[in-house]
């Protein structure tokens, strides 16, 4: 059965998320850390009846569940959680009140949620725990931490956007690292040398080529999966990462070559669902942010 079901999951796109990136948890987290496991649990019963307000990942779960309603279910959302089956009851209320298509879920009873994403063959890894994300990455699992927004604006569902950072996150760290460590005369020199030569996977390869898998069951004018690349490299150094994009026979909507600009003054009008980024400070002015594993 197990095999089965692996096998039918693995050419959809499949999110693995923690009910503390899809709900705000915060006040019950307080409890919890303040209180302790016992008050924690007579917390949730008590306000089993209290929906959940929304989480960072929220409105990225929404307008990705909202694909299925367009004949063939092509996206699953996993819920992995780190409280039992009977506290987290508030957590499925929510999910019914919210009505959101969410066909399976794992409850941990405190136990880490990251050893369960090849169970559900998930492309990637939402969560607001900073250590299942990187125990996620040291699995070699796309993985990305949740930061809570500044701002909640109303993000449609007609629209999946999904932003990417460049260099550590598409792709490997490798141009990004001699820039760190020799400035940016020599990432310059050592790009124009290798600008045939397509940059090494990073983190999120496998998650773009899921994305990518979607994107081509729809004619290009009517998908509802928008990607963009929000990078800090200039256009002069924009040749390599768009021919390993060709290489890759994957295709970005939208690509943004900031040169030294911040890029959240691209990323407020863009608006993504989501956003990866190996740098906090990128994604602290913005809605959807989720700092991938190689900072964390």
């Amino acid at each position: 059965m197990g095999t089965t079901f692996k096998h039918r999951w693995q050419e959809k796109l499949v999110i693995g998320i923690t009910s503390s990136a899809l709900f705000d948890l915060r006040e019950a987290d307080n409890v919890y850390n303040k209180q302790g496991l016992p008050r924690y649990r007579e917390y949730m019963w008590a306000n089993e009846s209290v929906i959940l307000k929304q989480g960072s990942g929220f409105p990225l779960v929404k307008a990705l569940l909202a694909i299925n309603k367009r004949g063939r279910r092509l996206v699953e959302i996993a819920l992995i959680s780190r409280n039992d089956a009977d506290s987290g009851f508030r957590i499925f209320r929510s999910i019914e009140a919210y009505k959101l298509d969410i066909a399976c879920a794992a409850f941990r009873n405190g136990r880490s949620t990251y050893e369960y994403l090849d169970s559900f063959s998930c492309d990637v890894f939402l969560s607001a725990n900073r250590r299942d994300v990187v125990e996620a990455v040291k699995r070699n699992r796309p993985a990305g931490l949740v930061y809570s927004p500044p701002a909640r604006p109303n993000l449609d569902t007609n629209e999946v956007r999904i932003a990417f950072d460049g260099d550590a996150v598409l792709f490997s760290g490798e141009a990004d690292n001699i820039y760190r460590t020799k400035g940016l005369k020599a990432f310059n020199k050592y790009e124009e040398k290798r600008e045939h030569v397509p940059l090494d996977p990073g983190p999120f390869k496998p998650f773009l080529d899921a994305i990518s898998r979607i994107q081509k069951r729809f004619p290009e004018k009517k998908c509802p999966i928008r990607t963009s690349l929000v990078t800090a490299r200039s256009f002069a150094a924009c040749k390599r990462p768009i021919r390993t994009l060709r290489h890759w026979g994957v295709r970005l909507d939208e690509s943004f070559f900031m040169s030294g600009v911040e890029k959240w003054h691209v990323l407020r009008h863009l608006k993504p669902h989501i956003f990866f980024d190996d740098q906090r400070q990128n994604l602290e002015h913005i809605y959807g942010g989720f700092e991938v594993a190689g900072e964390v």
